[in-house]
């Protein structure tokens, strides 16, 4: 197996004026029930994460934790993922893990979005709740898998 990225953006979160400070802005019963449909998808995948690294804003840290009741594994809280994270970051965090293995980060548009253009040349949408695979090799990467809430809330029945 080769390395793997996985890119879990965060779920459906409060409005940004319901709270003063964006950082503490929470999910909203969809954003969570995305985050637990997550989980259970890359489960019904049997795609096992070894790795999972979250941002530690409210809204990605609860996605990481929801996402990971179904996957067996703990959330890392790492600060670089709250805003303006990119390519060299993500190969560091994944180079963490001994071997082939996957590693999930939990965070934010429009670093991820991003993130996929730089790793594969392909352009993606990821909505909140949505979920990118992709797997590298020498530095560059395949997007092998792009499903958005409604596709994982299926898988993940």
């Amino acid at each position: 197996m080769a390395r793997q990225l996985w890119l879990l953006r965060h779920g459906e979160a409060e409005p940004h004026d319901a709270r003063g400070d964006d950082a503490e802005r929470r999910l909203t019963p969809r954003g969570e029930a995305q985050a637990r449909a997550a989980g259970r998808a890359l489960a019904a995948l049997d795609l096992p994460v070894h790795l999972v690294f979250a941002s530690p804003k409210v809204r990605a840290r609860d996605t990481a934790a929801l996402a990971c009741e179904a996957l067996g594994v703990d959330p890392i809280e790492h600060r670089p993922l709250a805003g303006g994270f990119g390519r060299d970051e993500a190969l560091e965090l994944v180079a963490a893990g001994d071997g082939d293995r996957r590693t999930l980060l939990v965070g934010h548009n429009p670093d991820f979005e991003q993130l996929v253009l730089d790793l594969t040349g392909a352009r993606a949408e990821l909505r909140k709740g949505a979920l990118a695979g992709i797997r590298l090799r020498g530095g560059r990467g395949e997007l092998v898998a792009l499903l958005q809430p409604r596709e994982l809330a299926l898988l993940g029945r």
